[in-house]
């Protein structure tokens, strides 16, 4: 991203917080730079699936013909797609990971990135509040008796309920502060964001992950229109438009990783927006129903968050609505900003506008594609049009009120007094309304000419295979070539200081961008050095760490290159087409070569290998851990008549050796000691 001038009011507000990294997937947009292209460009993301996509992805022939099916949605293609290995889950447990678990992995890893901080860097006080929404294959997975009796009710559970969102996180990147899974429906991720400044106010974290994740399935789908309900008769959605109808559903996630201000600017971070205040309301009774929404409170949420950050609404220049193009939600939503911003001189002074228009309506992530797409104006100074933007409802009332609908891209010029500003708001059914107050981010010292001097940078990357680097090194080199890339110095900084070492290394020596970008087309073309060799580089390809000495600063830089299988989702559908759990053989309770055979098969089921007969391989090596471990010894009792101490599975043992000592064994001593002291190893 380019750097944006210092804005007049720099003071940082001891209740700031700032927005230092950003990761998200939308529809139509795998990446920020595709998502900030498509809103630029006013592109509605939607999808229109034809019949035989959606048949052949499995949905009812007689619904999707139906009168009433609507063949449309905010679609995240490759949804199912997951980097198991490098976040340390075997090919079982990724296969009932559900899906949403796998992306908000990956996306929290991409944000801290962005923010040029190691994901994997023991930041012991980063904090993560997250929320997500139910899914198809969470269902599916929970009712399956074949899947609990491979893995384990409880590992079943672990591995797909959304109210361990927050804590996988924080276990997989060894993130030890307060772990949170946020749910309030529409609302979830914009809350989640609330609750992590709280957070950081009051000291319980120094940086935290904040967002949301919305896939209720990986599949091609469309849905069922009802006359009166909530959902858009032709598949688009018009927030604030007289030809609104109703909301469209969508996917997508999306974290921002959080910092006090004053941190933030110590440490020199890339600091992307500033949230100035938030707030959150419910309605109570004082609606007209549960579902539906209250004037007054969502009113209270945008005054209370304005007057946190010390400001008044009407110093505003735009508002990011919750906007579902609902007939009574649009209205509601349109009085009670009206109504908190009564304050701003001037008809049409503030922009008005509703992500949903481009991507459809995200429930859980609703609030995070929001409050990014806000960032993203604010750094590129820029207020994106609502997609298929026609004339305003004459129910919105605009006319006479501070609020114009933004129908087109156009500068955002910079006020007489003070930085941009805009809020951001969303609604949840159910009643909890959130509102946040952004800021453009202070301008960053000059870091100097990019090329200044001659002195050669060592470009240090890594990744888990060597498709992998080259993917990554293809990124970085398109990164160097753009307008406004950062200095060479800064990238070689955050190289080594903002990435974890994985096994498969390169590195380029240059002497300015052009150089730098011209090595990396070289690794990924397959090399794995460019520009000569150096003594830091060749240490760095020996498996050495990375040196934190050195000049530069953290700068926002392509994210790793997840590349991950298809690991397709449960589905209560196609659950015969799976495969039957083998028969164990009639005299499994005898010892002998038949049983040893058996017990590796049972060992290779749980641990999600094709067949356990590598004599290298290792139970920990093949994915093997405590619960693992509990749930084989119940099959081995169960399925064998064969009492197996847990203490056998905490040894460093090759699954053949395992499988041999099983065999053999006749009585055993299920330690609670061994396990818990197993729990804490890991």
């Amino acid at each position: 991203m380019t750097e944006k001038a210092a804005a007049t009011d720099t003071t940082p507000a001891e209740s700031a917080i700032a927005v230092v990294g950003m990761s998200g997937r939308f529809p139509g947009a795998p990446d920020l730079d595709t998502y900030w292209s498509n809103l630029l460009g006013g592109v509605c993301s939607v999808t229109d699936f034809t019949e035989d996509e959606l048949l052949a992805d499995g949905a009812d022939a007689q619904e999707v013909r139906s009168r009433d099916y609507v063949p449309a949605k905010g679609f995240l293609p490759d949804a199912d797609r997951f980097d198991a290995e490098l976040f340390g889950f075997n090919r079982t447990e990724a296969a009932a990971l559900d899906p949403q678990h796998r992306l908000l992995l990956q996306t929290a890893w991409a944000a801290l990135e962005d923010a040029g901080r190691n994901p994997r860097g023991g930041s012991a006080r980063t904090g993560v509040y997250v929320g997500g929404g139910s899914t198809e294959h969470m269902l599916a997975a929970a009712t399956d008796p074949r899947l609990a009796a491979s893995i384990g009710a409880l590992q079943v559970r672990i591995l797909t309920d959304r109210e361990f969102l927050g804590p996988w996180i924080s276990y997989r990147l060894g993130l030890e502060g307060p772990s949170l899974t946020v749910q309030t429906a529409c609302s979830t991720s914009l809350t989640a964001v609330h609750l992590a400044v709280q957070s950081l106010l009051l000291g319980e974290c120094d940086t935290a992950l904040a967002g949301g994740v919305a896939v209720d399935t990986v599949r091609k789908r469309g849905y069922v229109h009802t006359q009166g309900g909530i959902f858009s008769p032709d598949g688009r959605c018009r927030p604030f438009d007289e030809r609104a109808g109703g909301t469209v559903p969508g996917n997508g996630v999306g974290v921002v990783v959080l910092r006090r201000l004053s941190d933030a600017l110590a440490d020199n971070d890339p600091i992307r927006a500033v949230i100035r205040g938030s707030a959150v309301t419910n309605d109570g009774a004082t609606k007209v129903g549960f579902t539906a929404p209250g004037v007054d409170q969502q009113t209270a949420a945008i005054v209370e968050a304005w007057a946190a950050a010390g400001l008044d609404p009407a110093d505003a220049q735009y508002l990011e609505a919750h906007g579902t193009a609902t007939a009574l939600g649009d209205r509601v939503e349109a009085a009670a900003a009206t109504a908190a911003f009564k304050g701003a001189l001037g008809t049409g002074r503030i922009g008005i506008g509703s992500v949903k228009s481009n991507i459809g309506h995200l429930d859980a992530a609703a609030g995070v594609a929001a409050l990014i797409k806000s960032v993203l104006m604010l750094e590129h100074a820029t207020l994106v049009p609502n997609a298929n933007a026609g004339r305003p409802h004459p129910g919105m009332a605009f006319a006479d009120s501070p609020f114009h609908v933004v129908d087109r891209a156009a500068a955002w010029e910079e006020p007489e007094l003070g930085p941009r500003r805009a809020g951001v708001s969303s609604v949840g059914i159910g009643g909890t309304n959130v509102h946040v107050v952004l800021e453009q981010a202070p301008g960053r010292a000059a870091a100097g000419e990019p090329d200044a001097g001659s002195v050669p940078e060592v470009l240090l990357l890594s990744a888990r295979t060597r498709e992998d680097l080259a993917a990554l090194a293809g990124r970085l080199a398109a990164a160097l070539r753009a307008p406004g890339a950062p200095s060479l110095a800064d990238t070689a900084h955050t190289l080594r200081v903002g990435r974890a070492p994985m096994d498969v290394r390169g590195y380029v020596r240059a002497a300015d961008l052009a150089g730098a970008a011209a090595g990396l087309a070289e690794l990924a073309g397959g090399a794995l050095t460019a520009g000569g060799l150096d003594p830091l580089g060749e240490t760095w390809l020996s498996g050495g760490p990375a040196p934190e000495a050195g000049g530069g600063r953290r700068v926002s830089l392509p994210a790793y290159p997840f590349a991950g299988e298809s690991f397709g989702a449960f589905d209560l559908t196609s659950r015969a087409a799976r495969d039957e759990r083998p028969e164990q053989p009639e005299e499994a309770g005898e010892s002998g070569a038949g049983l040893e055979q058996a017990v590796r098969a049972l060992l290779a089921e749980a641990l999600g290998l094709e067949d356990a007969d590598d004599p290298e391989m290792t139970y920990f090596a093949a994915g093997g851990d405590s619960l693992t471990a509990v749930h084989l010894v119940g099959c081995l009792r169960d399925d064998f008549d064969l009492d197996v101490p847990i203490t056998l599975f905490l040894e460093q043992l090759t699954l053949h050796e395992m499988a041999r000592r099983i065999a053999a064994a006749r009585d055993g001593d299920d330690s609670l000691d061994a396990l818990m002291s197993e729990f804490e190893a890991e």
